[in-house]
């Protein structure tokens, strides 16, 4: 979802990113990425968090697409895994949910779903 002018969701999407955005560690992230692009241990400290749950939140934002990582070898020769925010611009309106909710896959059709005896 790089860039920043607003663009059309999918539902699927749509969910999946407010879904990532919703939690208030993720939200930090974000915020802070948003002003300098840190590596791990860096961003752990200024977020007061661990690096351990920091990194669990930076996978679900990058597997959404808000963020991106790029290893980088220092002078002495420490490799750094460095992440930054993408540009992301998401008009929420009540035509832009509907137009969504259009698209969402149907309940019991989404990978791990199983469909259960009423929804077939």
């Amino acid at each position: 979802m790089p860039g920043g002018e607003p663009r059309d969701l999918g539902g699927d999407e749509l969910v999946r990113v407010l879904a990532t955005l919703a939690n208030p560690h993720r939200l930090r992230v974000v915020a802070a990425l948003s002003r300098e692009r840190m590596y791990v241990s860096e961003l752990a400290r200024a977020l007061g968090i661990s690096r351990a749950l920091l990194q669990v939140h930076l996978r679900k934002l990058e597997a959404a697409g808000l963020v991106t990582a790029r290893v980088e070898v220092s002078e002495d020769g420490k490799a750094m895994k460095f992440y930054e925010v993408n540009r992301f611009a998401i008009q929420l309106t009540p035509e832009t949910v509907e137009a969504a909710e259009r698209t969402l896959t149907p309940p019991g059709d989404g990978p791990g779903e199983q469909k259960t005896k009423g929804s077939m």
